[in-house]
């Protein structure tokens, strides 16, 4: 199929120009003024963004809790991802205790191949035993060399220090990098079960049993382990400005150190956590929603390349599910939504104000995660041979966000009456069109499924920060 884009601005990480775009059989086939083809569709963008589609790097489909699955399985989850421009999502393996993660992963395979839009995975070693260090090999053969530790957790997928050395160190060796959530799981514990015993258990709690301290201690405490083994480490949902202190500190150092924030943090406030019920309810997340000071340190971490992705952590559930734990805020599920919004949000409250450039934006959005993640250039890019993963961006609509009418199964949004400027027109996926003019396509292909490669196929796998900031496993 041939498409032509006409008369588009085609915004890319490092810049922007109008210009004509030809997609031909999936792949962007010639980018230039005035392109003559035989196309059987032609898309008049003059006075839209032409952008390379999104990466979400940070997903929660379909995963298990005990108030019961988060709202969106993968087909959910997709359509919403599509509708918000967004192509490609990186979602999690979580292995029961005493799982093979190979077992797990091939169990995940099956349950995402409803996706509409292409996916791969970050695989989470939840336990250290003698199996481990095959599963993490083998994984990483199977095409996925990033392995998501929690440091939180710890009664059901956290791991230790001890344990996180070892993930570390094998992963290392192996070729791959470690993703991290950081929080000191024992000491939050501890307070989470102090505040129970004096009967604060209102949701505000759930902020107060997880301070910035916390984030800041396990993010030094990661980057001093990753240092050690010599492993990548990309540190995902950062919401803290005594956390970015230390991720700038290792990356002045060389250390191939990477950070990721959310858009709730750049937005919402721990004020939130002061309304009636069940308002408060929606905004707990881990880590909880922090102070203005916080805020401007992430957005000035954005612009500086120190913070070089936002993903949206989207794990949604229910009203009736998070009020499971209103009278008891550690019952509460952790999560919420946002799959949908994340560009809306960046241009809105990031381009429009002046807080990211239009290149700065499809950097966080799409080329950086594909730059870590070894999707690159395939992905995250309008290239000549590029695949055809494009978002037309219409930015003269004026609209609002609302739980009655986005995408996601979830009846409740943390963004809900949030005034947005823009809107996705078109949306086009490995050269299909998917969003026609702000609407889904019918009988869509299922998504790609995405492998790639291990550093150890290109030398060492433990190389210092080039100028680029880009860890590149690659794609096969």
């Amino acid at each position: 199929m041939r498409i032509l884009i006409t008369k588009g601005r085609i915004v890319t990480s490092v810049g922007e120009q109008i210009a004509d775009l030809l997609v031909v059989d999936g792949k962007i086939a010639a980018i230039g003024n005035q392109l003559e083809a035989n196309a059987e569709t032609t898309i008049n963008a003059q006075g839209m963004l032409v952008l390379p589609g999104g990466i979400d790097p940070h997903v929660h489909l379909h995963l298990p809790t005990p108030a019961g699955f988060s709202s969106d399985d993968f087909h959910s989850g997709s359509i919403a991802a599509l509708m918000g421009g967004t192509t490609t999502i990186i979602d999690f393996v979580t292995p029961s205790r005493g799982q093979s993660m190979v077992e797990a992963l091939k169990a995940r395979l099956d349950e995402a191949a409803c996706s509409l839009v292409d996916y791969t995975f970050h695989v989470s070693p939840i336990e250290w035993n003698k199996n481990t260090p095959k599963e993490i090999e083998e994984c990483i053969e199977m095409g996925f060399p990033s392995f998501k530790v929690y440091m939180a957790y710890k009664s059901s997928v956290g791991i230790d220090d001890n344990a996180l050395y070892h993930v570390m160190h094998t992963v290392a060796q192996n070729g791959g990098m470690v993703t991290a959530h950081c929080e000191m799981g024992d000491d939050i514990d501890t307070l989470r079960d102090f505040y129970a015993s004096q009967g604060l258990t209102a949701p505000k709690y759930h902020m107060l049993s997880r301070p910035p301290r916390f984030e800041a201690l396990a993010v030094k405490r990661a980057i001093d382990l990753a240092d050690q083994t010599q492993c990548p480490l990309y540190i995902v949902h950062v919401s803290a400005a005594e956390s970015v202190k230390h991720i700038i500190q290792a990356q002045k150092s060389g250390q191939p150190l990477y950070a990721e924030t959310c858009p709730q943090y750049l937005l919402l406030d721990e004020a939130l956590y002061d309304s009636s019920l069940p308002e408060a309810i929606k905004y707990v997340i881990s880590p909880p929603l922090r102070q203005s000071i916080d805020r401007d340190t992430l957005w000035n971490a954005i612009n500086n390349g120190n913070i070089l992705t936002v993903g949206t952590d989207h794990c949604p559930f229910s009203l009736e599910q998070k009020m499971v734990g209103k009278d008891d805020f550690r019952k509460i599920p952790n999560g919420a939504g946002g799959i949908e919004h994340r560009l809306a949000l960046l241009y809105t409250f990031g381009a429009l104000t002046g807080k990211l450039s239009l290149s700065k934006l499809v950097d966080v959005f799409a080329t950086q995660p594909a730059k870590i993640f070894g999707l690159y250039p395939q992905k995250g890019e309008l290239a000549i041979g590029a695949d055809a993963d494009i978002v037309i961006w219409n930015p003269n609509v004026k609209g609002s966000i609302s739980s009655s009418k986005h995408h996601s199964k979830s009846d409740i949004s943390i963004y809900e009456g949030f005034e947005t400027t823009g809107e996705v027109a078109f949306v086009i996926k490995n050269g299909i069109i998917a969003v026609d003019n702000g609407k889904l396509s019918e009988n869509l292909p299922s998504g790609q499924l995405l492998k790639r490669r291990s550093t150890k196929t290109t030398g060492h796998y433990y190389k210092r920060m080039d100028n680029s900031g880009s860890y590149n496993c690659g794609r096969v």
